[in-house]
């Protein structure tokens, strides 16, 4: 059903204090894009919520954190989802789009550890946790004596491992620790050479119907960043040529170097960070999906291909 502009707006999302951010933030835009807007939470729990045993590589990959959010919207029961967009599969439902790409918080990842040690530092054997094949890849191609611990949960939950001596050091995006105001926590920035963030880290995603006009002007008049939003397409032009999801080590990172060009890197590799292909495009933004594209396209012919299909990610 269309939304009036009028009537109240409902935001789903999910519960962690992460998620919670990230909707209070988009909440407090809309608002301020139209002052008296009545605007509430529906906070759901998602598949990748729920199973928190096991690596996301082992249950699904992708979609886990969205699914569940999605259905809320065509079931009418909201108007605006808000993901994170590296959470987002490639493909949206039949019936949704992506109305808004926010501006994005810092897209790289940050190592935090319990005695302030960078990722040089750490000791032989020490234990980092990741919940993350891409972060485990290139932390083992470039530090191979350490013992990488899966990781999962939130934020918090993170955190508290490290503080509690159960692991020397995690590994986790930047954003989220400086949307919680945890940046003090961090030890160490990890640059792009060193690890190439996950395609849309740091940007959120906010998702309305097709037939929804006025919510989906609304969310893109308070929210959108074009700027961004071509960095994004860019990095998800690569993933989603190549069908990434949870159980690829895939990367891909674009930033804006002036007169409207992106610089994207972007890489596949194997768990074990035994073989990483690595390449770069610079090109005008307004082609960041095809540019993403076309570097997949030169990294399946160097060997990508080889390295998919023995992980059973490529027919």
């Amino acid at each position: 059903m269309t939304r009036a502009a009028r009537d109240p707006l409902i935001i789903a999302t999910r519960g962690s204090a992460l998620a919670l951010w990230q909707a209070e933030h988009v909440e407090a835009r809309l608002i301020a894009a139209q002052p008296g807007l009545e605007v509430s939470l529906l906070v759901l729990k998602t598949t990748g919520d729920k199973i928190l045993d096991r690596p996301l590589a082992e249950v699904g990959g992708k979609g886990l954190f969205v699914k569940e959010i999605e259905q809320a919207l065509l079931d009418d029961a909201a108007h605006v989802a808000v993901h994170s967009m590296k959470d987002v599969p490639a493909d949206l439902a039949d019936g949704l789009r992506m109305a808004a790409i926010s501006a994005r918080e810092d897209p790289r990842d940050a190592l935090v550890s319990r005695g302030g040690q960078g990722l040089a530092e750490l000791a032989p054997g020490a234990r980092v946790g990741t919940s993350s094949l891409r972060r485990a890849c290139q932390l083992r191609a470039r530090r191979p004596d350490l013992s990488l611990v899966p990781l999962r949960g939130n934020v918090p939950t993170r955190l508290a491992a490290v503080e509690r001596g159960d692991l020397d050091a995690a590994v986790l995006a930047a954003a989220g620790l400086r949307r919680l105001g945890h940046e003090a926590r961090i030890t160490e920035l990890l640059e792009p050479s060193v690890s190439v963030p996950a395609a849309g880290q740091g940007a959120l995603g906010i998702e309305t119907r097709d037939d929804d006009a006025v919510t989906t002007e609304l969310a893109r008049r308070a929210l959108h960043s074009e700027a961004d939003a071509a960095c994004v397409a860019a990095e998800r032009g690569f993933t989603g040529r190549l069908g990434g999801g949870c159980q690829t080590p895939l990367a891909a990172h674009a930033r804006q170097v002036g007169g409207g060009e992106l610089h994207l890197v972007a890489l596949i590799g194997r768990p074990d960070g035994t073989e990483i292909l690595q390449g770069e495009r610079r090109g005008p933004s307004s082609r960041g999906a095809e540019m993403g594209a076309d570097l997949a396209e030169e990294l399946l012919g160097r060997g990508g291909a080889r390295i998919l299909r023995d992980l059973g990610a490529l027919g």
